[in-house]
């Protein structure tokens, strides 16, 4: 594919030396030594009192803490470009498991920490917060280690469960990775047998018999080693649940609830708007299914494209060149500064979008906090999709962007918080591509893809969520199987689906497939989503009711996710708390619009070919 604008392949080289060079090998090997030493000093930390000389050592340590820590996030994104951009390649799977290894002096120096603070009496505490300008900056950092340290284990016992992690926990995601990212796919292509990545294998044919036939073929490969995943997940949830179990918690949800900094509160009230709310969604499914002409969809009908009617053109047909002016347009239109942003990004080689084989599946935003840059990995297809997947790393890099000149340590913001940039740039660019439509078809199919990131938010990852939380609940009593982990799915889609798609439509082995059950740093990485794509379509309803003014507290409020938490965030910028269903509410209105607006537009369009 040959762009003749935007380039399709990311720079690494501005970034560091490459991998395997021997300029990288004496970095790394300083870095690795610097590490430890923090860790080793961090053994006696000062007490956590105003006294000047124990102030002086923990600023001191603080500032080693926050360079040393924002060098390691940059070795392990340059680690995760070269192996997701080139996923065979041993060498970068070695790196990767060569940086996991000393996981354990990163967690040494947090444990460390997070005890010191612990032990501190709040009255001690706060005075040392307020004893220099640099423990002041650091303030919500410093309020949320102390606040981590109840989710740990005994001193002793943490060091020794972060060094069994090394071969354990995080082995058994890596052999996810690695057999993931190995697995080939046949797929017939024009009457001729092709071998494919699994990205590479698409759900968005115009035709039925290929989507069903390339769903068939990947489930046929994702089977081969269902045994195998079945093992590595029960592995990476009994590891956690036995962790939980000694700190003492209340169950499984309380880790990833504290590390996307919510309540359970705002959690449970989400999850029952939706639930009391998506019914409209049959609405849409059921128009569509008649639009394809089935009579309920099937798991891979979800993403296929409507069908061309006589006289219109095919816009799901976009160059990457076209997806990146499209972007930039958008972006512009809400902020001079985003647009600006964007087109940076796309002209300097952030992106990596080269549709080829050998490439993992899926697509990130990731940081260099020293460098100030991000970089986005992804695989272009001409399709309406992977330019809105495009829009959304961009928001992440925005995110990260605007919240450059922070403090290392406030530079780190939540998934759910990081989820709400990504998809209000989603929200951004639809709205736009809105506006400016030609035809009532194209309108029409602008909204089938908002509607189906709605169902992608509020019934796919909703199945997610609660096929994991079963799991976890099943599997305190025991390992599962992979039937039983494919009953625990199929019921979960029935579930989060209300039941709408076809009695033989369901894809209990999604499991198998879906990386982000196996990522070994974040549980729960799926209800983040959904609250970081309601939190944006509220944000952009109140944006459309704000004016001018918007832009400002829209970056307000990115900025705050690095320093306060979910709801103290929306509530001081936005003014609404998420605790209540009214800003749930308020983001579903939106979708129900969407919904009533597509029903309304396929009768008509569909009346006027009848009469053709």
């Amino acid at each position: 594919m040959t762009s003749l604008k935007y380039p399709q392949t990311w720079d690494l080289a501005s970034l560091s030396p490459a991998p395997l060079t021997a300029s990288f090998r004496e970095q790394l090997d300083q870095f690795k030594q610097r590490l430890k030493n923090l860790a080793v000093a961090t053994n006696a930390l000062p007490a956590v009192d105003t006294r000047a000389e124990n102030v002086s050592r923990w600023v001191t340590l603080i500032t080693e803490y926050e360079l040393v820590d924002a060098t390691g996030a940059d070795y392990r994104a340059l680690a995760d470009c070269y192996a997701a951009a080139d996923a065979e390649n041993k060498s970068y799977r070695q790196l990767q498991a060569e940086l996991a290894a000393i996981t354990p002096d990163r967690e040494q120096i947090a444990t460390n920490v997070e005890f010191a603070l612990r032990d501190a009496t709040e009255a001690d505490f706060q005075a040392f917060v307020e004893a220099d300008p640099v423990l002041k900056r650091n303030r919500y950092f410093l309020i949320t280690r102390r606040r981590n340290a109840e989710l740990r284990l005994p001193k002793s016992q943490e060091l020794l469960a972060s060094d069994l992690a090394v071969d354990g926990l995080f082995g058994w995601g890596r052999l996810y990775d690695r057999i993931s990212s190995s697995l080939k796919v046949q797929v017939q292509e024009k009457g001729t047998l092709v071998t494919r990545s699994p990205g590479q294998v698409q759900f968005d044919s115009p035709q039925r018999t290929v989507r069903e036939n390339n769903f068939y073929a990947l489930d046929g490969a994702w089977a081969t080693i269902a045994d195998t995943c079945a093992d590595a997940i029960n592995h990476i949830a009994g590891t956690r649940l036995t962790t939980y179990r000694h700190v003492g918690l209340r169950d499984h949800l309380e880790v990833p609830l504290r590390a996307n900094r919510m309540t359970r509160e705002t959690l449970d009230t989400m999850w029952s708007t939706i639930s009391a709310n998506k019914s409209v969604l049959h609405e849409y499914l059921a128009k569509k299914a008649q639009l394809i002409g089935v009579d309920r969809l099937a798991w891979f009908d979800q993403w296929a494209p409507l069908p061309q009617l006589p006289g219109v053109g095919n816009v799901d047909d976009i160059s990457y060149d076209q997806a990146c002016e499209w972007i930039i347009d958008a972006f512009q239109t809400f902020s001079p500064e985003l647009g600006d942003f964007a087109k940076m990004s796309l002209a300097d080689r952030w992106v990596e979008a080269e549709n080829r084989s050998g490439k993992q599946q899926g697509g990130f935003c990731t940081g260099f906090p020293t460098a100030r840059q991000s970089r986005i990995f992804m695989t272009y297809t001409n399709s309406a999709d992977s330019m809105s997947t495009l829009a959304h790393e961009l928001g992440h890099a925005y995110h990260s962007w605007v919240l450059r000149n922070e403090p290392v340590f406030l530079q780190d913001y939540p998934m759910n918080l990081a989820e709400t940039a990504s998809t209000f740039a989603e929200a951004v660019l639809g709205e736009q591509r809105l506006k400016r439509v030609s035809s009532d078809y194209e309108r029409l199919q602008i909204l089938d893809g908002m509607l189906g990131d709605a169902v992608a938010f509020l019934m796919n990852i909703h199945a997610r969520f609660l096929f994991e939380d079963e799991f976890h609940k099943q599997r305190s009593s025991g390992e599962l199987t992979a039937d039983q982990l494919n009953t625990i799915m199929e019921a979960a889609q029935r579930k989060a689906y209300l039941n709408v798609l076809a009695e033989d439509g369901w894809n209990p082995r999604f499991w198998v497939s879906k990386l982000h059950f196996y990522i070994t740093s974040v549980p729960f990485y799926n209800f983040p989503y959904t609250f970081g794509y309601l939190l944006s379509l509220g944000v952009y309803a109140i944006g459309k009711e704000s004016g001018k003014d918007f832009p400002d507290s829209y970056r307000k409020l990115l900025l705050a996710t690095g320093c306060q938490d979910a709801e103290d965030a929306v509530l001081s910028t936005m003014g609404f708390d998420l605790r209540k269903p009214d800003f749930w509410k308020k983001s579903l209105t939106i979708v129900a619009d969407r919904v009533k607006q597509f029903v309304e537009l396929a009768d008509q369009i569909l009346t006027k070919t009848k009469t053709v």
